[in-house]
Parts: C-alpha cells; structure tokens; sequence
C-alpha cells in the first residue's frame, strides 16, 4: 500500500502553514482599510444631509435675513430629505445664524446609534464619524 502514495507529490505541512500565515497578514492589513471605505460611504449619506439642510439655512436667510424661527423640520423639508435618511440620522442646528449643523445616528442606522458627523461653518469642513479617521476606533 506505500508503494501506492510512494510517487504521490503534495505540500508539506511547512509550505501550507507558510501560506496560511501570508494570508492572515494580508487580511490584517486589507480588513481596517475596507472598515475605514465603508465608515466613510455610511458618513456620505449623513454628510449629503448636512449640506443640504446647510443650503436651506442659507436661502432663507437670504430671503428673512435671520434664521431664529427656522427649525430644523422645516429645513429638512424644504431639502427634501428622504424618509430613510431622517430615519437613520437625527439632525440638528447649533447657533443663530448656525455655526454648526449636527446629525447623530439612530439605533435604525447599520453602524449602531450615537455616531455623529458634523459640519463646522468657521472651518469650512466635515467632522466625526467616517471623516476623522486617525480619531475613530473600529469598534
């Protein structure tokens, strides 16, 4: 029965264990930066949202030349935001006229509720969740 498998070739055990650890290095590598794509693609929708509402802010401003009756509601629908997207993000406007407008998630939005994204007029640019990504643990 040995002389059956005597010819046989195959890989040794050192061969499989060697190519069983490269890829586990590659997957240690390859797995923060998809979870880091698909943070920032879920951030996108909250970040659209923003400047949307960002805009609405702005036209009645323009229109009214003050803000301070202006709710979010109303801005969200003047936007035309989608159901889908007040459903998985809460939303809110801090200062008059704003100085920040705010979205935090609900417990309906795919990564879990509290996370936050936010767009900062005297910077000029987005923050928190998907966007910072040196600050964000892949939790």
């Amino acid at each position: 029965m040995l002389k059956i498998f005597k010819n046989e070739k195959g890989f040794t055990l050192i061969e499989i264990l060697v190519v069983v650890i490269i890829v586990a290095i590659l997957a240690a590598i390859a797995v923060p930066i998809y979870l880091k794509y698909v943070n920032q693609a879920r951030a996108s929708e909250a970040q659209s949202a923003l400047s949307t509402i960002r805009k609405a802010y702005e036209v009645y401003y323009q229109s009214y030349s003050r803000t301070d009756d202006y709710s979010v509601e109303q801005a969200l629908k003047d936007a035309k935001v989608g159901k889908s997207t007040e459903k998985s993000w809460k939303f809110e406007v801090i200062g008059n006229p704003p100085k920040r407008y705010m979205a935090t998630s609900t417990s309906d939005f795919a990564a879990g509720e509290g996370k936050q994204v936010w767009y900062d007029v005297a910077e000029g640019k987005f923050h928190g969740y998907g966007i910072d990504q040196d600050e964000e643990d892949f939790d």
